[in-house]
């Protein structure tokens, strides 16, 4: 990113637990002007074959799009009488601390908040061709070779939609000091005159599909014929129009890309301090209604809806809380090496640390906007929805009730904005474009994955336990087959992807012993490697052959980069680099032949934003990439391997999986199952079992149709004051929560001694096998369901939204209730002592819902259609009997309790 220092937290003090919010530009308003020669009446403008733009000088001007289908309903407008681009050239600060980061804009070089509109002009395909190198007309997109911009635009639909104007600011007046207040946050400007500069700029609209329109967003070089302020005054009368230049003479000095000028008062400035002066932010302003609601925006893990927030478009680590308390406090508090210091047993420790250590500004905690899988996407209320293409950090602005403004943090803009008439349709055209998952093999669909770890032993043990409770079981998940060893926090993984013979004695034969049965093994990897020195008994040192091999990131010095994680330091794979994927795959194959037929892709969140890579790339946007890229060589890698046992004659059920954490807006194509990371073992709403639904339901509305989280979360503490550890109540719930993702599978946590596991007891081994027959129940609508997410891009858990856009009431959900399909209702138990609660039916026409355990009739009291809402009624839902409803007259409701029966469930 232009403009941006990055300054790391990888130390060992102790730290502020309030860190302060991070500081971000404000709203940009600025004065819309237009050529009243050309656009000072009424006008249509045809993009494609299917929309068209309007445009109106009422009210100061403002834009319009809509589908040729339905010329009345808006798909995006511009606000009358205000910009709706402009751009600045700000300096960012990025703090990283252990895969949190936090980017805060501080210095403001300029601001161009004002706009003209010069003019609207429709380009047909042979007058494209003509003007490639038009530098008017498509400077902003053109390559210097004529038939590379031809090129670029090949399958394009004819016409497009050039709009041209200049955005620029005005020279005012003296500022009193160089600090300036806007809306209680100070940014800092270079100067104590407001300079007057100007740029143009163009924006492409053209037709993508049936229904979606690709916009483009590019700047010029500063027009030295006029002056940088310039203005339309406007004579209707006489329909003329000037560019009125400002007198005063400056000296200029042009950044390196020639986008825009820089004022001889700042060059001192920006010599010293590395600051770029061409556009490093672009702003994208346009209007939404004062009740509309918005989805989407990636996994998020605190809210549905999104209006009257900033929501900031950046992978990386959740954090530990993210508000929650007293663990955000504690997480804060202490952010290098956490993990350790959450496991100290005695004040004397804690004192110790404390006179050691100095304050810094902590952020591991995390906040209700953090998450590992973000995405430049929403769909709202009225059927509106748009995505930004590219991997730039990006803030979507909901904060005013009238408008949206998108900060993108790069020097041109790319998105869609899509057509639809319900979230199901605007979901099915975004996946179509962005990618779906493919079907995931049978066999992970089929019971329960077992997460354990300990050794061969352990698990043959655990699965006696098992079979004795006849629980279905699919997969047996050892993220330890790796082997251990001891650090300062504990017990940790050999990042060193080989099987470890000396911890699992026997791997081959435990391998096909579970596969007689039909069950596979899984195991773990990421995108990480660590020095094996002091490892006994390992074959090979994949940090050494790939450092070798110059595979591995670089920092500023061109040495191997190495990444603070917990209680060691790591070296990470460079999948920028070519050779870097085909080395990894045959790690993976090394891994596979060993039996394995599945694994966890752990990280793939915690690029460094100062890495060198390969591709030299700016980090930041390879930062958001990153996850692509690493889904990617695990996708390759399968699809290959499928290849190779269809060559063979092998059985397509022996398909591999993998799953994984971190993503972004097109990880749908390439992660096969999605998982949501290390929720805390508590019942809170922004970290633990409550904000696992919110994740899942969330990330369904924005393309991962696949996910699931850890039965009974991960994040444990066993601090002095602050304790969390897995209750057996907590667990019971989530099993039962879990028994309708689309994968059922345990973990023991990161201090499994502390947390209470589905083997600890009689009990709790008799509610697993109960819940993992429950969830087999359903398995045959589970395989529709999944191939439907492959064909069409839906979820298979759902927010109720996608299916009751018009109820009211629906849009104040969260994480209370979800549909799986359209024919189950799900409603868990997510409180602590809580025996039952409150369930809301959702307005449908002649639609009734059938409690599974009763067979109690849930029907709608209110006859007339026109209710704009359901009904609430309190069901009980004791340890045991969720409550669960299928709707009445369903041919996939009368078969999942007919299999519950079959069970003996019912």
């Amino acid at each position: 990113m232009e403009g941006s220092r990055i300054s790391k937290k990888h130390h060992k003090h102790l730290n502020n637990p309030f860190p302060s919010t991070p500081k971000c530009l404000p709203l940009i308003h600025g004065r819309l002007s237009f050529n009243p020669y050309k656009l000072s009446h009424d006008q249509s403008f045809q993009i494609g074959e299917d929309f068209q733009l309007y445009w109106s000088p009422r009210n100061g001007g403002y834009l319009s799009i809509s589908h040729r289908l339905q010329h009345n309903k808006s798909i995006w407008s511009t606000i009358p009488g205000e910009t709706f681009i402009s751009a600045a050239a700000v300096q960012t600060r990025a703090e990283e601390s252990r895969g949190s980061f936090v980017i805060n804009d501080s210095n403001v070089l300029f601001i161009c908040s004002h706009q003209s509109v010069e003019e609207i002009r429709v380009l047909y395909e042979t007058e494209f061709e003509e003007n490639a190198r038009d530098d008017y007309l498509l400077s902003g997109f053109s390559n210097s070779n004529k038939k590379e911009t031809l090129e670029s635009f090949k399958g394009s639909r004819f016409p497009m939609l050039m709009i041209t104007g200049r955005i620029f600011n005005e020279k005012n007046h003296i500022l009193p000091k160089k600090n300036l207040h806007l809306r209680k946050k100070k940014f800092r400007f270079g100067w104590a005159r407001k300079p007057s500069l100007a740029a143009r700029y163009w924006l492409l609209l053209e037709q993508k599909s049936d229904n979606q329109i690709g916009f483009y967003v590019r700047f010029g070089e500063y027009d030295k014929q006029c002056s940088p302020s310039t203005t339309f005054r406007r004579n209707l009368k006489s329909s003329i129009w000037k560019l009125i230049p400002t007198r005063r003479r400056l000296i200029t000095y042009l950044s390196n890309h020639k986008n825009l000028v820089a004022f001889s008062s700042l060059e001192k400035q920006v010599k010293e301090e590395g600051f770029s002066t061409e556009f490093n932010k672009v702003f994208i302003t346009y209007a939404s209604d004062k009740d509309e609601r918005f989805y989407g925006f990636g996994e998020q893990f605190s809210h549905m809806e999104f209006k009257g927030k900033r929501v900031p478009i950046l992978v990386q680590e959740q954090g530990i809380g993210r508000g929650d308390q007293p663990i955000t406090f504690a997480a804060n508090l202490i952010s290098y090496r956490y993990t350790n210091f959450f496991s100290l047993t005695s004040f004397e420790s804690m004192l110790q640390i404390y006179r050691f250590c100095i304050c810094n500004i902590g952020r591991s905690g995390g906040d209700w906007s953090t998450t590992y899988a973000p995405s430049p996407f929403y769909m709202t209320s009225k059927m509106k929805s748009l995505y930004l293409e590219g991997y730039n950090y990006s803030v979507f602005d909901l904060t005013k009730v009238d408008r949206v403004q998108i900060q993108i943090h790069g020097n041109c803009a790319q998105g869609r904005i899509l057509n639809g008439n319900s979230p199901i349709e605007l979901l099915e055209i975004y996946t179509e474009t962005v990618g779906r998952p493919p079907v995931l093999p049978n066999w992970i669909i089929s019971g329960a994955v077992i997460g354990m770890q300990g050794g061969t032993e352990a698990v043959r043990s655990v699965w006696n336990q098992l079979q004795e409770h006849d629980v279905p079981i699919s997969a047996f998940w050892l993220q330890d087959w790796v082997g251990k060893r001891k650090t300062i926090i504990g017990s940790q993984l050999w990042w060193n992807w080989e099987v470890d013979t000396h911890h699992y004695t026997g791997w081959r034969q435990l391998v096909d012993d579970l596969r007689t049965h039909d069950i596979r093994v899984m195991t773990y990897c990421n995108p990480c490697l660590v020095p094996t020195d002091e490892k006994p008994n390992r074959h090979k040192d994949l940090f050494e052959e790939a450092k070798s091999l110059d595979l591995l990131v670089k920092d500023k010095t061109g040495e191997t980069y190495m990444i603070p994680n917990t209680a060691f330091d790591v070296g990470m794979l460079d999948f920028t680099h070519p050779a870097t994927s085909s080395w990894f795959k045959k790690i993976l194959h090394e891994m596979v032949e060993t039996g394995v037929r599945g694994w966890m892709a752990d990280f793939g969140e915690g690029l460094p934003l100062d890495a060198y890579l390969y591709s030299d790339e700016d980090p930041i946007v390879a930062h958001n990439r990153y996850p692509e890229l690493w889904a990617r060589v695990n996708k390759e890698f399968v699809d290959e391997w499928k290849l190779i046992c269809q060559t063979k004659g092998e059985d397509p059920e022996e398909g591999l999986v993998f799953f994984m954490r971190a993503g972004f807006r097109g990880n749908p194509k390439w992660s096969m199952l999605f998982w949501e990371g290390d929720q805390m073992v508590s019942w809170q709403a922004n970290d633990g079992i409550k904000s696992s639904v919110t994740g899942l339901l969330s990330s369904g509305l924005s393309g991962f149709a696949f996910n699931h989280s850890d039965i009974g979360g991960y994040c444990a503490v066993d601090m002095p004051i602050i304790r969390y550890r897995r209750s057996e109540e907590l667990l019971m719930r989530w099993m039962e929560l879990n028994a309708f993702n689309v994968v059922f599978r345990t973990h023991e946590g990161n201090k499994p001694s502390s947390n209470s596991q589905f083997y600890s007891s009689r009990n709790t081994l008799a509610h697993f096998a109960r819940c993992a027959k429950i969830y087999k129940a359903w398995k045959f609508y589970r395989v529709q369901l999944v191939k439907e997410a492959a064909q069409r891009g839906l979820p298979v858990a759902r927010h109720l939204f996608l299916h009751y856009p018009d109820d009211t009431h629906v849009h104040s959900l969260t994480y209370q209730q979800f549909l799986v399909g359209t024919e189950i209702l799900v409603v868990p138990v997510l409180d602590k002592a809580k025996k039952d609660v409150k369930v809301y039916f959702p307005t449908a026409s002649e639609c009734s819902w059938k409690h599974i355990w009763t067979g109690k009739i849930f029907t709608n009291p209110f006859s007339h259609s026109q209710h704009s809402q359901g009904y609430e009624a309190w069901v009980d839902a004791p340890i045991g009997y969720p409550a669960v409803f299928v709707k009445c007259g369903s041919h996939i409701g009368e078969a999942f309790l007919r299999n519950l029966k079959v069970l003996n469930i019912l």
